[in-house]
């Protein structure tokens, strides 16, 4: 499997940004039969983050779903708040994210890579925000974590508040993808497809949270396991179930 994993991805672009705008590019199908790895076709898992956004976000801010992808989260955030904001380094899926969003008049998608320097600035108007953040942190470098992070901390303000789910498998590669259903014999497509287009993700749990959001300039407020809801692959349901890790954070004054 090892020499199988190596061979595929090595034909990913070092480049994330061209990765991932690539990535979307080749997408034709999203929600059922999607052919995108994380993409479970269903509301359920951020129905279930319902609860701890509601004892956390203020709902007369905006919300910013940053990492949006083809926008299924922005649109299910988008009842809960006044004005729900889905960004994206890809213009793919920031095409896509708005073509799926026809007549939801509170969502705007904008393209923006929110590691650069001032990618905050704008997005939520003259008003502080929630952040959202689902499965974006486990892909980045510590440096791009780092940068992500204060943009956030500019974006959230005083009133907003930062909620994020990732993916926190303690396995390795080999055992990451076998969960997902791979075997010697065959990969699921929308898992082989990943692997030979982006970037290779990591795990992302408390230690590293402590690490990207330091609690000398964060107070979390609060985290927990959660699932992340992943392409049902296999006939196996439990296949497309990820072990992750939640929290929710402000900046300190």
């Amino acid at each position: 499997m090892i020499p199988k994993l190596i061979r595929l991805s090595r034909s990913a672009p070092k480049d994330r940004n061209v990765a991932w705008d690539r990535y979307w590019a080749g997408i034709a199908r999203t929600g059922a039969q999607s052919e995108v790895l994380w993409d479970s076709g269903s509301d359920h898992e951020v129905i279930g983050y319902a609860d701890v956004l509601g004892r956390h976000f203020d709902p007369t801010l905006p919300v910013v779903d940053v990492g949006c992808g083809h926008g299924s989260f922005t649109r299910a955030l988008a009842p809960l708040f006044p004005r729900a904001v889905g960004v994206d380094v890809s213009a793919h899926a920031v095409e896509r994210a708005r073509n799926g969003s026809a007549g939801m008049d509170n969502v705007t998608f904008l393209i923006r890579d929110m590691t650069q320097p001032g990618a905050g600035a704008g997005l939520a108007g003259n008003t502080d925000a929630n952040v959202f953040i689902r499965g974006v942190l486990h892909v980045l470098e510590p440096a791009d974590q780092a940068a992500l992070v204060e943009n956030l901390r500019q974006l959230v303000g005083r009133r907003g508040a930062v909620f994020l789910a990732e993916t926190n498998f303690q396995g390795n590669p080999v055992e990451y993808v076998t969960h997902l259903g791979a075997t010697i014999e065959a990969i699921p497509a929308p898992l082989e497809r990943a692997i030979r287009e982006l970037p290779m993700p990591g795990h992302f749990g408390p230690a590293e949270r402590s690490r990207a959001l330091p609690p000398e300039t964060w107070e979390l407020l609060e985290d927990g396991p959660t699932t992340i809801e992943t392409n049902p692959m296999t006939g196996d349901a439990a296949a497309s179930l990820v072990p992750g890790y939640f929290a929710v954070l402000k900046p300190r004054a």
